[in-house]
């Protein structure tokens, strides 16, 4: 049997499919039941991110939609990868050692997708006194067993299959990492991942389907010209970070520049916002006043209201608990902060069996 049927078949035998997949269609959601768990690269807090194998354990754990980072390769494959680059998750430095850019990274639109299928994947590490050290210690162990990675075709037929024979829906919650980067390079992320989305019947804001980018010049590229000319209309969610993080660049006088946040983060600029985006993705820190946050109290404000009353829906990004904020005693604390307290319509969490498992608590309540 091999590796992704085994791992399949643990994950469905492992527990009973809790909750169930939720669209985001109204406004906004406002009751438990209606509130998503989104499965940040899969349950990435017990199986490598974005496997396959990941994304089963996932399923299982009753989410509404599997998360898929996407990367672009040399030949123009859409690869199911967080990172544009490979060095973080696969031993590419080991079998390719001499394709890094000046910067030391071994970027995905350098190889082609048979290259990249002769890597091992992996957790997450990093390199320090020439060693690797994984990220998140307790996590599954680096380069133990064998994963690998694959395109988005294959993971959008993996979970429509998962979704025939378990009788469920589950969606898609795609996201295109660094548009402006592969833009650079010559290559449209954007134009190919609605292509493939399209090519699997993803056409509508009725599909099962979230895009979502951190760049929001390419997301208003997005909406006004790639959709209309494809005859599509998904819903789309705008990410946001911090200026500081240069998670974002944009053309600008014929020079690229670091894209400020701070536009996206003024209230005042929702309404605008809002004509591209069907919802916001901001870092959960983002609904709290941390100045009056202490230890055990968690003092929300009103971003999500402010959301709310301009039509669109909240997912904050990353619950881990083993990554909780000093403030916090414990995850739940933490997700009650963001879902009910806040008022979030739904969360991306590492951990989507401890999610489910807090909305099936407030759901009895």
């Amino acid at each position: 049997m091999s590796l992704i049927k085994s791992a399949l078949t643990a994950a469905v035998l492992a527990a009973t499919v809790m909750g169930s997949s939720a669209m985001v269609n109204n406004a906004y959601a406002g009751n438990v039941q209606d509130k998503i768990i989104v499965a940040h690269r899969g349950a990435s807090a017990y199986l490598p991110e974005h496997t396959l194998e990941s994304k089963a354990l996932a399923y299982n754990m009753g989410v509404s939609y599997v998360e898929q980072d996407l990367a672009m390769t040399k030949d123009n494959r859409l690869v199911v990868v967080h990172d544009h680059y490979l060095d973080r998750v696969t031993d590419v430095a080991d079998k390719f050692p001499k394709r890094a850019r000046k910067d030391g990274r071994f970027y995905v639109i350098d190889f082609t997708l048979d290259e990249i299928r002769t890597l091992n994947f992996t957790e997450g590490f990093e390199i320090e006194n020439g060693k690797r050290v994984q990220g998140y210690k307790d996590r599954f162990p680096i380069f133990k067993s064998t994963f690998r990675i694959h395109t988005l075709e294959e993971e959008i037929e993996f979970v429509q299959g998962l979704n025939k024979t378990m009788g469920k829906d589950i969606g898609l919650y795609v996201e295109t990492k660094a548009p402006w980067f592969h833009k650079q390079e010559g290559k449209d992320i954007s134009k190919a991942t609605l292509e493939v989305l399209k090519k699997y019947g993803y056409t509508s804001k009725d599909s099962n389907v979230i895009f979502q980018t951190f760049d929001y010049p390419d997301l208003k590229y997005v909406k006004t010209e790639l959709m209309p000319k494809m005859g599509m209309d998904l819903k789309t969610v705008m990410l946001l970070g911090y200026t500081d993080w240069k998670e974002t660049y944009e053309l600008k006088n014929g020079k690229w520049e670091v894209f400020d946040f701070n536009y996206l983060l003024d209230p005042k600029n929702f309404k605008e916002v809002s004509k591209y985006a069907t919802g916001l993705g901001p870092t959960y820190e983002m609904l709290f006043d941390l100045k009056k946050t202490s230890k055990g109290k968690i003092v929300v404000n009103d971003f999500v209201k402010n959301a709310h009353a301009n039509g669109m829906v909240v997912h904050p990004y990353t619950v881990r608990a083993d990554k909780l904020p000093e403030y916090c005693t414990d995850v739940d604390q933490l997700f009650k902060a963001i879902l009910i307290d806040a008022d979030a319509d739904g969360v991306f969490t590492d951990f989507p069996d401890l999610g489910t498992a807090f909305l099936q608590k407030q759901g009895k309540k």
